[in-house]
């Protein structure tokens, strides 16, 4: 399955403000890395920005993800999907922060896409689809999570769960479980660039040729 993804580019403008030369920010980067959690045995050598959502246990829980639980890596089956998805999260950030309730907030983000590989678990299909409701929850991840930690545990080939976007109506995501389902398609440093501008009633994506209001 192809599947598209959105990170924030802050990240890279972020040490390249503390250096004076690529050489300074390369040592920086460097450094840095050596300061990371380790990544998982399945992830090493596999391309950072798909290697990255294993490395970090959040605080934070997700649809597939309970708190404290592995990362697991999110992908979207376009490029509208996957701003969908992006702009969720980004006013969810706003609102869930009295401070800035009442503020807009701009971001970069950068977009590229994987293939997404290996045997899933389907939740488009019977009989799963017949409790869509509980998996498609806009709020309430307790169902998703139970089965997630249902693959994780099962001694199954199963590393990924392909389902409905809440986000996007009419599209599909895919939560992997495993690093080595993915692999990157979008030759580095071509990554898609996309501004994010976000109110409490709006978010605008766009890439200078595409825009999409949430």
């Amino acid at each position: 399955m192809p599947a598209f993804r959105m990170v924030e580019t802050q990240h890279i403008a972020a040490t390249m403000r503390l250096v004076d030369s690529a050489d300074e920010q390369l040592l920086l980067e460097e450094m840095l890395e050596t300061s990371k959690p380790p990544l998982p045995p399945q992830a090493n050598g596999l391309h950072y920005l798909l290697a990255a959502p294993f490395r970090y246990v959040p605080q934070t829980g997700s649809r597939f993800r309970a708190v404290h639980s592995p990362g697991i890596w999110y992908g979207a089956d376009d490029a509208y999907c996957a701003c969908a998805e992006v702009a969720y999260w980004r006013q969810r950030f706003l609102l869930d922060s009295a401070g800035l309730m009442k503020q807009s907030i701009s971001t970069e983000h950068s977009m590229y896409e994987a293939s997404v590989q290996g045997r899933a678990l389907d939740l488009l299909s019977h009989p799963w689809v017949l409790a869509q409701a509980l998996w498609m929850h806009p709020g309430d991840y307790t169902e998703t999570q139970k089965l997630a930690t249902l693959v994780r545990d099962s001694q199954t080939e199963v590393t990924w769960i392909r389902y409905a976007s809440v986000r996007a109506t009419d599209h599909v995501c895919a939560a992997v479980f495993d690093p080595s389902s993915l692999t990157m398609v979008t030759p580095d440093g071509r990554y898609e660039q996309w501004h994010c501008h976000t109110t409490a009633d709006r978010v605008t994506l766009s890439n200078g040729r595409a825009r999409f209001d949430f």
